[in-house]
């Protein structure tokens, strides 16, 4: 079977904004508080960073529960690894993922500025420069038959949806208005030229919408 490329869990405003701006170390989003945007998923019981027993089951949960089924590699932007731009300056600092990142894949960070890779518990960062093909391509191998995840930001999304290398979407709607920021889409209806779309509303108010190739 073919190796898909998918996008997974990915949360945006209803106006399509994933992402605020002028992100900083201290504030990943910019100027949106992500908590707007995945309240749905950190309610559930699944999330893998909840400390303390209880959290939803149903929809949501299956959407938590089922992130990292057959994913043997990751590739991310590089404002998802960290807020530096332009070379590296420091090295020591690792990321935002802490000790034991939630990937437990090898993960493919995009850059013009390369760095050796860094490992961190089960997870290896390999940062690379090169066209979104060529990066899938090194992805795929390192997944060693399983599926690649797309895992963001926007910018990344966006790039790969415009090399037409996506294989399918989940995008969590959250019922806010946002207004500015780093957007996805104008309208959902922007990707039903290549792709199938299916709505599926969830009692927390995000709406789940489930895009694959046509």
């Amino acid at each position: 079977m073919a190796q898909l490329l998918r996008v997974q869990n990915f949360g945006v405003s209803s106006d399509g904004i994933g992402a605020g701006e002028d992100q900083t170390l201290e504030r990943p989003f910019g100027h949106v508080d992500p908590g707007r945007l995945f309240a749905w998923a950190g309610a559930t019981a699944s999330w893998p960073m909840r400390t303390d027993p209880g959290g939803s089951r149903g929809l949501d949960d299956y959407f938590t529960r089922d992130f990292p089924r057959n994913i043997g590699a990751e590739i991310m932007g590089r404002n998802k690894f960290g807020p530096q731009r332009g070379p590296w300056q420091d090295h020591e600092w690792q990321g935002w993922w802490g000790d034991e990142p939630p990937f437990h894949t090898p993960v493919f960070v995009l850059t013009h500025h390369k760095r050796p890779s860094l490992t961190l518990s089960d997870t290896t960062f390999h940062f690379v420069d090169g066209d979104p093909a060529t990066v899938l391509e090194q992805a795929r191998e390192a997944a060693q038959g399983k599926d690649v995840r797309l895992g963001g930001g926007v910018t990344t999304i966006r790039q790969f949806l415009d090399a037409d290398l996506v294989d399918t979407l989940h995008v969590a709607v959250s019922p806010v208005k946002l207004g500015s920021g780093v957007r996805l889409w104008d309208s959902p209806d922007d990707l039903l030229d290549r792709f199938h779309l299916e709505v599926v509303p969830s009692p927390s108010g995000v709406s789940h919408h489930l895009f694959w190739r046509k």
